[in-house]
């Protein structure tokens, strides 16, 4: 299984209008980062983990020509705002595209795209299939997917375990058992947002402490806000087996 990371970044992420600090005026690629997502490929299926405001770019940037399922996280603006850039897999694949979410998500984006539900079918509009998620496993193509609670202050947000794959991102608390579906990874993803602690996002001590916690083979970092300073000074004093990961980013898991 491949994944690629189309984006690692947050609403405070670079370039940020009118900042002139160190990591919004960066040459370092590193350092550019769109919002925060994921795409999963095996050589049946491709899937990508939230759609935010880059979708439609990120998907060009990284050639995306196929797109079998997309599953949310969360309802947040930065997660679901470019769903409606669906169309264009709709129109080349002639099918509804598969949408994977929870209850609390699926109303967000039933109010956020009306348009799409108000049964005025128009032609062009996103087509999709709704398929509701809790916390039981389910299957995408052949890939069987593990749901993780996790809390984004009292927000109840999904991560999950894609085989050796963890990914959570806009955490701040995880329980116990919860964290125990977390353990035996080969890769964990895990948001850090900045060094200060956050109401809602793990600062980057509290991401390293829960890595140490759950103890994957390797750790990335994402969902980083422009005050997390350069890539490449706060990555060479990261602990071993973790890092910040970058846009673009492929791993092999």
């Amino acid at each position: 299984m491949k994944v690629t990371f189309l984006g690692t970044g947050t609403s405070q992420g670079v370039p940020v209008i009118g900042c002139d600090c160190a990591v919004c005026t960066s040459p370092d690629k590193h350092d550019t980062r769109l919002r925060t997502s994921v795409l999963i490929e095996t050589p049946e299926t491709n899937i990508v983990i939230d759609t935010g405001p880059d979708f439609r770019y990120q998907m060009l940037r990284a050639n995306v020509r196929k797109l079998d399922a997309i599953i949310f996280t969360h309802g947040h603006k930065d997660h679901v705002a470019g769903l409606d850039d669906v169309r264009a897999y709709n129109y080349f694949q002639q099918q509804p595209m598969e949408i994977y979410a929870n209850a609390h998500t699926q109303e967000i984006i039933h109010r956020e795209f009306e348009y799409v539900f108000n049964n005025k079918f128009y032609p062009g509009i996103p087509q999709l299939s709704i398929n509701t998620i809790d916390s039981e496993p389910f299957e995408v193509g052949g890939i069987t997917i593990i749901p993780i609670k996790v809390m984004h202050y009292k927000l109840e947000v999904l991560g999950f375990r894609i085989g050796d794959f963890t990914y959570i991102t806009d955490a701040n608390q995880i329980a116990p058992e919860e964290i125990d579906k977390a353990r035996g990874s080969k890769a964990l993803v895990l948001n850090a947002l900045r060094h200060e602690q956050h109401i809602s996002h793990f600062s980057l001590q509290e991401a390293i402490d829960m890595a140490c916690e759950i103890k994957p083979e390797q750790t990335y970092f994402t969902h980083m806000s422009h005050q997390i300073g350069l890539h490449l000074e706060i990555d060479s004093h990261l602990p071993p087996g973790i890092q910040l990961a970058y846009d673009g980013l492929t791993i092999e898991v």
